[in-house]
């Protein structure tokens, strides 16, 4: 594959995200698909991501750094939401928050086979109420 070519289909597997589109997903992802070590397989995966949705209901991917070549994406992704109750083990509970999310993913038949996912839980963490501020 091409990195323009990847990355194309890199686009339009967030969109799928963003749009909630699950029956589309499949054609993303891999049905051995692999997040973080774990192989949850497309259904596992898709699970994930609706529990995601489901405790944030305005989760939105938004690409801020997009780099491809012709097996692996490397992206930077920004969020502003609001999860519901805990996120990350932290007492969010309605609290609006931005963070970022370092992505990396290996394509194989033009879908996603793995996934290694951090997330800046720092970033979060400052944002609570009565966080330590940084001098």
């Amino acid at each position: 594959m091409t990195e323009t070519h990847l990355a194309r289909l890199y686009k339009e597997y967030i969109a799928c995200l963003n749009m909630q589109k699950w029956s589309d997903l499949g054609r993303h992802v891999h049905d051995g698909v692999v997040h973080n070590g774990k192989r949850l397989g497309l259904a596992g995966y898709q699970a994930m991501l609706e529990n995601d949705f489901a405790s944030i209901p305005d989760l939105h991917f938004n690409i801020e750094l997009l780099v491809a070549d012709s097996r692996f994406v490397a992206s930077r992704l920004a969020f502003n939401c609001t999860p519901r109750g805990r996120f990350m083990n932290l007492d969010i509970d309605g609290l609006t928050v931005s963070f970022s999310e370092n992505v990396f993913y290996e394509f194989t038949e033009n879908k996603i086979l793995r996934v290694w996912s951090v997330i800046d839980k720092a970033a979060i963490e400052a944002q609570l109420p009565g966080a330590r501020q940084p001098r």
